[in-house]
């Protein structure tokens, strides 16, 4: 009877939740962490941890087709998970195995058009894990509604080496002027993954760091990050929910600032600043009433 409470009162406080949110990011990035310290916590094998994640996992691409993400990342299995001991790595290998094959055969994936694909050093996997990728890539590659990327044997301080040696070749080859790297260089010799920046890095499990994951697309520090205590087996509905509201938040206060600098702006530089003029139509409605006064009164004439 209480267990049911507790539910029906969680149920409630998502679809509050869900209610306020506004804007859902496009791509969100999670580190699913903590499956062996819940397995440890129930007293169960390690192993059992990391089959109740992948329940998770599957709850999560669920809430994410219905807030309309864009693009998912799981951060699955790390070049550091490959000093394991060798029966978890084989479990977690059977697992992703499993999943990948599921998901590119399951009928929801078809119908809401889910492309999969993995990103990190595939050729390091068992040979059947890589026939799942590529059978879970072939099975989906005419679709673009959702793209949801795999991280295996991926480890980003590897991905951005990789890129810099790519370069470095094509330089001392003379196929490459060194005044012509810029980002676009880079990107391009990056894993065949992301399409597009993380909006949100969600770390489940209680650690407050990000490990190494998607440095580059992450963008700097422009990536909202939420740390969160459950264990990823633990992780529910609410508590991506509250992710999302922590990415609203970022990009409020990103906006905010972005308005009040351009406002600044053009109050020093008047009419001849008019990217700043355009910033600060666009992003108006997140400064106080006071400044938003000051907006129609002194800086929309200029635009007339």
């Amino acid at each position: 009877m209480l267990q049911r409470a507790r539910e029906i009162a969680q149920q409630a406080y998502a679809e509050l939740l869900e209610r306020e949110l506004s804007d859902a990011p496009s791509h969100v990035a999670v580190i699913q962490d903590g499956n062996r310290r819940y397995a440890r916590e129930q007293g169960a094998d390690t192993t059992e941890g990391h089959s109740e994640g992948a329940e998770t996992t599957e709850a999560l691409l669920r809430w994410c087709e219905e807030l309309a993400v864009e693009e998912v990342t799981l951060y699955a299995f790390s070049t550091e998970n490959f000093s394991r001991p060798p029966e978890e790595r084989e479990h977690i290998f059977d697992l992703v195995e499993e999943k990948l094959r599921a998901f590119a055969d399951a009928d929801r994936v078809h119908d809401n058009e889910v492309r999969i694909r993995a990103i990190g050093e595939a050729e390091r996997l068992p040979e059947r894990v890589r026939d799942a990728i590529a059978y879970a890539r072939d099975r989906t590659a005419d679709y673009d509604q959702l793209h949801l990327n795999v991280a295996l044997a991926y480890g980003g301080r590897a991905e951005l080496l990789g890129a810099t040696r790519d370069i470095a070749r094509a330089v001392e080859a003379g196929d490459l002027d060194p005044s012509d790297v810029d980002a676009d260089t880079v990107e391009q010799r990056l894993y065949d993954g992301p399409t597009r920046d993380v909006d949100l890095i969600v770390r489940t499990g209680g650690d407050e760091r990000t490990s190494n994951f998607l440095p580059w697309h992450a963008n700097g520090n422009e990536a909202a990050v939420y740390f969160c205590a459950p264990y990823w087996p633990e992780f529910r509905e609410i508590d991506f929910l509250r992710a999302i509201r922590t990415y609203e938040n970022r990009e409020a206060s990103w906006r905010r600032n972005r308005a009040r600098r351009a406002l600044t702006l053009v109050r020093a530089l008047g009419p001849e600043t008019p990217q700043a003029r355009s910033v600060l139509t666009r992003c108006k409605d997140t400064l106080t009433q006071q400044e938003r006064q000051t907006v129609e009164e002194e800086v929309e004439p200029l635009a007339d």
